[in-house]
């Protein structure tokens, strides 16, 4: 493996960085992440041991690198299901809907409106509610049977059921 000394790698950072980080946010369109690539693609430069036939061949490398950690953060799950911190402050909170159901579920005690909640509002699972609150699936189970229960009692009986 090629270790670099500190001159070589200041030397590659003064000369790619700015490079790296253009090309970075063509892609990503996001600063802070084209600043992780940076670090990211430098840290493969400097730990890769990889040796180079002439400064084109390094700067091939390099552009080639950044592309390929461009895409592959592009591609990641966690890109595709999240949101930066300001969109999401710019959306506004829905509006909650006027229902009795609703606010009669928000009154219970709050592990059987957690579990009525994510039952029946988000569509979850038993399996998953348990996973998300830490609990077993049989806690989950008797929140969900215990909360129908004063839903029924609070709603007005059996015949309500019918109507929601």
């Amino acid at each position: 493996m090629k270790q670099f000394d500190k001159a070589e790698a200041e030397r590659l950072v003064y000369t790619y960085s700015d490079l790296i980080l253009r090309l970075s946010y063509t892609y990503l369109k996001s600063t802070h992440d084209a600043e992780d690539i940076c670090q990211t693609v430098f840290l493969k430069l400097l730990t890769s041991g990889q040796a180079f036939d002439s400064p084109a061949h390094e700067k091939a490398w390099i552009i080639r690198t950044t592309a390929n950690a461009c895409k592959d953060l592009l591609r990641s799950a966690h890109r595709r299901r999240t949101v930066a911190l300001e969109a999401a402050s710019a959306t506004p909170a829905p509006e909650a809907p006027d229902s009795a159901v609703l606010e009669a579920v928000m009154a219970l005690p709050e592990n059987y409106r957690e579990a009525v909640y994510l039952h029946y509002f988000e569509g979850y699972s038993v399996r998953e509610i348990a996973g998300l609150l830490g609990r077993s699936e049989a806690a989950v189970t008797a929140h969900l049977s215990r909360g129908r229960h004063k839903l029924r009692t609070t709603l007005g009986g059996e015949c309500y059921e019918q109507s929601v």
